[in-house]
């Protein structure tokens, strides 16, 4: 049964109703990441909260990988150290903005059995849709840099390997996903909400260790004007909303959330929207946390004690230990980095098979897909990383995250757009309230980037 029109595929045409009613352009058959597309059982509609919750309990991890990644960490330490607690409350917003675009997605890919990319295709000309797979593909190439760049940095803090090593050795990582991928998408999942929890372990570590200033920090975070006014602050500003709110997660999370067979009807959609949201809200708040765990140690470790320049990993690094004085503190930040590395590797894996396979319709053996955006990514990582070394590496990490910011606009708009049309969802559809939010996000996080370009082209 093909979930975008609920006809079987036999006779799905474009000459379909059902497909017109649907109001998309031209359906096509083929479900979204179909090797593990309905793998995973539910309980039955009398089944207990939790084990519902449970059987949907996964995606949101993954989600929430791309929140925690190492472009992340670069555009926090340099918020913490040159800023103190002033930017945490772009933290907190950023992760509002993705908890109500992620539901957004999740609802689209289990109301319509389409994910975005899928949809993009289906309802733009070929013109369009081909712009969007681009942009698409430079924001996953943008994701793979700091992943890439991250794993390395933290390969050489942890066992002295060069840094160009480092860069290098992160693309036979290919292997080791699709180890996992072929073992079933539980099991990545699991793996992947191991990694998460140990991430999150360090950083409790580091918050206690680093004393901050609570009172700052709940002024933190109430936002404030100065983050728009000061063009400095604002470049760290929306580098933070590219890293925290991904683009190329919103493609991802309308297709994993395909991976468990609920009924297809409307108790069964209404119940598995219900249960991805509560999955994929806790996993962001796992994500915020982790997310304002860094910006607040550096801003406490940094910040007003003449470490403000610090913005590079490295250095950050090699002064958490002697500055805070807890011996455990630097080696504990580099293994969450070398986790948040490699939970990051699994993710952009997924999402470049779906981003190709959805706008494209195009079928790609994984390591093919795979080695393709990984060698996009190792170029300029080594080139960079053989001229200029950890500090070049560093700032390539925060221009990686204000590309993602750049490129958000192109996968909100659509989805904003399609999530709130009765004629594709339904009963569905977005609520005027929920829909107004949505566009008032979209507005903000588009006005936001023009105001950066215009900040940037007039020096």
């Amino acid at each position: 049964m093909n979930q975008f029109t609920n006809v079987p595929p036999s006779t799905l045409t474009d000459a379909t109703p059902a497909v017109a009613e649907t109001g998309w352009r031209h359906a096509r058959r083929g479900n979204s990441l179909s090797e593990v597309y309905a793998s995973i059982k539910v309980p039955a509609a009398n089944a207990s909260f939790w084990r519902k919750l449970m059987a949907f309990w996964g995606p949101g991890l993954l989600v929430a990988v791309g929140y925690m990644d190492p472009g992340n960490w670069a555009t926090d330490l340099a918020g913490g150290a040159r800023y103190g607690y002033t930017l945490l409350s772009v933290v907190l917003i950023s992760n509002l903005f993705a908890m109500l675009l992620q539901h957004l997605a999740a609802k689209l890919g289990i109301v319509t059995g389409r994910d975005l990319a899928q949809a993009c295709r289906d309802h733009y000309s070929r013109p369009v849709s081909l712009a969007l797979w681009f942009l698409c593909e430079i924001a996953i190439a943008a994701c793979d840099l700091a992943e890439v760049i991250g794993s390395a940095i933290a390969l050489n803090l942890l066992f002295g390997l060069p840094l160009a090593w480092g860069v290098v050795l992160t693309t036979l990582d290919v292997l080791v996903v699709l180890f996992f991928q072929n073992k079933g998408f539980r099991l990545i999942e699991s793996l992947v909400a191991g990694l998460i929890f140990l991430i999150f372990g360090c950083f409790l570590y580091e918050i206690v260790a680093s004393h901050p200033d609570w009172l700052a920090l709940s002024k933190g975070l109430v936002p404030r004007l100065e983050v728009v006014t000061n063009p400095k602050m604002l470049y760290v500003a929306i580098g933070i909303l590219g890293a925290t709110v991904m683009p190329h997660n919103l493609y991802l999370h309308s297709s994993i959330v395909q991976t468990r067979a609920f009924p297809q009807d409307e108790p069964g959609k209404r119940s598995a929207i219900k249960f991805a949201t509560i999955d994929s809200t806790v996993a962001l708040f796992l994500a915020f946390f982790v997310n304002a765990a860094i910006l607040v140690t550096a801003a406490a470790a940094f910040h007003g004690k003449g470490y403000e320049a610090v913005a590079d990993i490295a250095d950050a690094h090699k002064l958490l230990s002697p500055v805070l004085g807890a011996g455990a503190a630097s080696a504990l930040f580099a293994i969450a980095l070398l986790a948040s590395g490699q939970n990051s590797t699994l993710t952009g894996t997924l999402a470049g098979q779906i981003v190709m396979e959805g706008f494209l319709d195009l079928k790609m053996k994984p390591w093919v897909r795979r080695l393709i955006t990984r060698l996009i990514a190792v170029v300029p990582a080594l080139v960079v990383a053989l001229l200029y070394g950890e500090k070049g590496t560093g700032q390539l990490l925060v221009f990686s995250q204000v590309v993602l910011s750049l490129q958000l606009s192109f996968a909100v708009v659509p989805l904003v757009l399609f999530t709130g049309s009765k004629a594709k969802m339904g009963v569905f559809a977005n609520r005027p309230l929920v829909q107004a939010v949505a566009w008032g996000v979209s507005g903000l996080i588009i006005g936001l980037n023009v105001f950066l370009l215009w900040q940037t082209l007039a020096g």
